[in-house]
């Protein structure tokens, strides 16, 4: 059985999980700041991982995924769930310390341009999807932007949407799925 960790989990812990957060409330198993390295866990210790709307307020989000990296096992699940760049929940909260886009996980997959900044923490990206604004789901907008998801010829929608369009018709947020490569 794969033991799966939910890191700032607050009072909304996934089932089954060992829950991390920095404050002492019902729910949480473990207290620590994820700001602290190392975490209190062995290296591969955990077959999943979820973080949920941490990342972006980490201090440093290679260090984030570099302890992620640490104490997961060869082959766990990475969930991450952020606020897209173009939300104006990412900029509106003054908590925020970091903003994404679709691409940014990508800097963790060896043979990225700028792979080296992860040094030897390497991920395989294995999904990021996109929800988006009512109207933009209803227009089928986001349906466009996440059809990568099913089939890598279609990146095209996602590149001209994320490069000309994401300010225009906005996001709410990015849920990537990352696989540990050790």
């Amino acid at each position: 059985m794969k033991r799966s960790l939910d890191l700032g989990c607050g009072r909304n812990k996934v089932p089954g999980a060992i829950g991390v957060d920095r404050h002492a409330i019902e729910g949480v198993d473990v207290v620590h700041d994820l700001d602290t390295y190392p975490y209190p866990f062995r290296t591969g210790s955990f077959g999943e991982i979820y973080a949920r709307h941490v990342i972006e307020h980490v201090e440093s989000a290679v260090g984030f995924m570099s302890e992620l990296h640490r104490i997961a096992v060869n082959g766990a699940r990475i969930h991450i769930l952020t606020p897209h760049y173009s939300c104006t929940g990412s900029w509106g909260d003054p908590t925020h310390r970091h903003h994404f886009n679709c691409y940014s996980f990508e800097y963790f997959e060896e043979g990225h341009p700028a792979d080296y900044y992860a040094g030897e923490n390497r991920f395989r990206v294995l999904s990021v999807h996109v929800s988006m604004l009512k109207l933009w789901r209803i227009l089928g907008i986001e349906c466009c932007v996440n059809a990568v998801n099913r089939n890598r010829r279609w990146r095209i929608f996602r590149k001209v949407w994320e490069e000309y369009f994401s300010f225009c018709m906005r996001a709410r947020e990015i849920r990537a799925v990352l696989e540990v490569l050790k």
